[in-house]
């Protein structure tokens, strides 16, 4: 089970690391935000050094916001560091950036829409609990699913309009709805194999190519990574990883992936560490009926715990103890 926890931990953080690079990676249409030299210096949290900040936030000719999915992948980059940072400092860093790349009406505009952006989130959570109750004892999958889907859709539509929602969700739509069709295909148990296979092919021929490639994703990333490990095998250099890395995505996606390697050794390292002084801690004599020694021996481990790791990190922890 450990085991299991340790490759499915490996997987998510290469998976995320590709793709937040390799298929948001500049082009001449789609050009990330990049930090300036001071946040480069400082960056907003830990888990972020290195990285360039998703979205290419415009304004429109007349001075508005231009409403697209760059908007939510910029409030999403910097999200994603609730648990090293207090929502009210990170909805704060997001409206100085968006103060820094908007002029002053878009970036009213924007801030607005961050406000309506974070209380939707908010309230997803709450959807999600429940949703994921109903989901667990019903025994019809795909109606359950789309239930699912269909309740954030409504929730969706309190907060945001329609043109900001075909604005900033019409991919994640697209790619849900694909599942969706794939897993209504898979449960329908009128179909012979042969025409479950030409349906999913169906769906294969007619899929968009962005969207192809977001879920081509995973599958290249496992590819490149089987290589990775070939090639250490056989002695190659890091250097050597990197170009191969490079050569069949981009520098920008090889450095990301060079990180992910780097910070699950770094991690690796902590655990064992830690590990090894708490076998020392509680392999130590004591007396059961001693309150202040087990009392101490609580406090010496928790002391262990902040000394290696965040208050974020101690929570992965009970896969390794």
């Amino acid at each position: 089970m450990k085991t299991r926890t340790k490759f499915l931990l490996l997987a998510v953080m290469i998976v995320t690391a590709f793709f937040s690079l390799h298929f948001f990676k500049p082009d001449n249409k789609n050009q990330e935000i990049h930090l300036t030299a001071d946040d480069h210096q400082f960056a907003f949290v830990h888990s972020l050094e290195g990285t360039n900040a998703d979205g290419d936030i415009q304004q429109n000719k007349d001075g508005d916001l231009q409403l697209d999915a760059e908007l939510k992948r910029l409030f999403d980059y910097y999200l994603s560091a609730i648990g090293e940072k207090s929502l009210p400092e990170i909805q704060s860093q997001i409206e100085k950036i968006l103060d820094q790349k908007l002029q002053a009406q878009a970036a009213r505009q924007a801030k607005e829409l961050l406000k309506r952006y974070i209380a939707f989130k908010q309230a997803l959570v709450d959807l999600e609990k429940n949703a994921s109750s109903t989901l667990s004892t019903n025994d019809n999958l795909l109606s359950a699913v789309n239930n699912k889907w269909q309740s954030m859709r409504q929730l969706r539509s309190q907060f945001f309009s329609e043109k900001e929602i075909q604005a900033m969700f019409g991919f994640d739509d697209a790619y849900d709805l694909d599942a969706l069709s794939r897993l209504a295909i898979s449960q329908d148990k009128t179909l012979t194999d042969a025409e479950r296979r030409n349906k999913l092919q169906t769906l294969d021929k007619n899929m968009p190519a962005d969207l192809k490639a977001a879920k081509d994703a995973p599958y290249q990333v496992i590819r490149l990574e089987d290589q990775a490990k070939k090639m250490r095998n056989e002695g190659a250099s890091e250097d050597d990883i990197y170009r191969m890395r490079a050569a069949a995505t981009s520098p920008e996606a090889a450095n990301r992936l060079a990180q992910v390697d780097r910070d699950i050794n770094d991690w690796n390292g902590r655990v064992s560490q830690y590990l090894e002084q708490r076998k020392q801690l509680t392999s130590s004599p004591t007396n059961a009926s001693d309150n202040d020694n087990d009392n101490d021996k609580q406090r010496a481990l928790q002391q262990l715990r902040n000394k290696y790791f965040t208050s974020q990190e101690q929570r992965r922890l009970a896969a390794y103890e």
